[in-house]
């Protein structure tokens, strides 16, 4: 990366409170275009409600988001997609039973028209969701296959696919390998990696620093609301993020306690 690049989003000492809980408390980040940016923290650290906040799910009480250098103020979700910024969710919004380019040009279906009718274009569809899948690393069966035959780990894969072929910028992943086995959730890592190499910026949130270490670029930690830093891969080591993200600290005093109580 270039340092003097311009981040691709900014968010700017956002704070987020819920009445009078404070879910975020002056959290900032920079995600630059071709990095995987991870977002690491346990069940509470505020992980989803910062990236909700960055999708336009929820509206900052105070801090500043700025998209390519300007000013953003997200409405709803759909302001977000439009900008360029896509979220895949844990649970993929997806229909088993339909096919994998059904599932893939959802609410984008390409036409083709027979005189006075407009019909779902198969064909095109089709091609279009094995090259875009073959680029991911995923060989279908068919095309015609239904999703709910793909495992866990390619149903991610066309999820990531289908936000990037519809143009994502910045692409969020929400937890992507935390109910996969080791096979699944190398697929996925790999995806990620290809995702990046395209130029595009990833947010990786996970609470897994094993999963998050071979694919990140940079990774901030957040804790209860709070960051508790952000670190370039040059800077930190994976055993150090692991010790941080499993409160090492807090654990030798819990037992330096156990051992003066004995």
């Amino acid at each position: 990366m270039n340092q003097e690049e311009r981040p691709i989003i900014q968010m700017k000492n956002i704070e987020k409170h819920f009445g009078s809980v404070i879910a975020l408390s002056g959290v900032s980040i920079d995600v630059f275009s071709g990095e995987c940016h991870c977002l690491l923290g346990d069940n509470g650290a505020g992980k989803s409600t910062f990236i909700k906040t960055m999708s336009g799910v929820y509206k900052p009480t105070h801090g500043e988001i700025l998209f390519e250098g300007r000013p953003m103020h997200f409405s709803n979700p759909r302001n977000a997609i439009e900008a360029g910024i896509a979220t895949v969710h844990q649970h993929l919004a997806m229909i088993p039973l339909m096919s994998v380019s059904r599932n893939f040009f959802m609410g984008n279906e390409p036409v083709k028209k027979i005189g006075p009718l407009r019909l779902f274009d198969h064909e095109y569809a089709n091609r279009v969701t094995m090259e875009e899948m073959s680029k991911m690393g995923i060989k279908l069966r068919s095309p015609e296959q239904a999703v709910g035959t793909l495992s866990g780990g390619e149903r991610q894969t066309v999820a990531i696919a289908r936000a990037v072929y519809f143009g994502a910028k910045l692409l969020i992943l929400d937890e992507p390998t935390s109910a996969l086995g080791v096979r699944q959730t190398a697929n996925v890592l790999m995806t990620i990696d290809k995702v990046r190499k395209q130029g595009v910026a990833v947010v990786f949130i996970t609470h897994n620093v094993l999963h998050a270490f071979p694919v990140g670029d940079q990774f901030t930690l957040l804790n209860r609301g709070h960051s508790m830093g952000t670190f370039r891969k040059n800077e930190i080591e994976q055993d150090s993020l692991q010790t941080m993200m499993a409160g090492g600290e807090e654990i030798q005093d819990l037992e330096a306690a156990i051992r003066e109580g004995e």
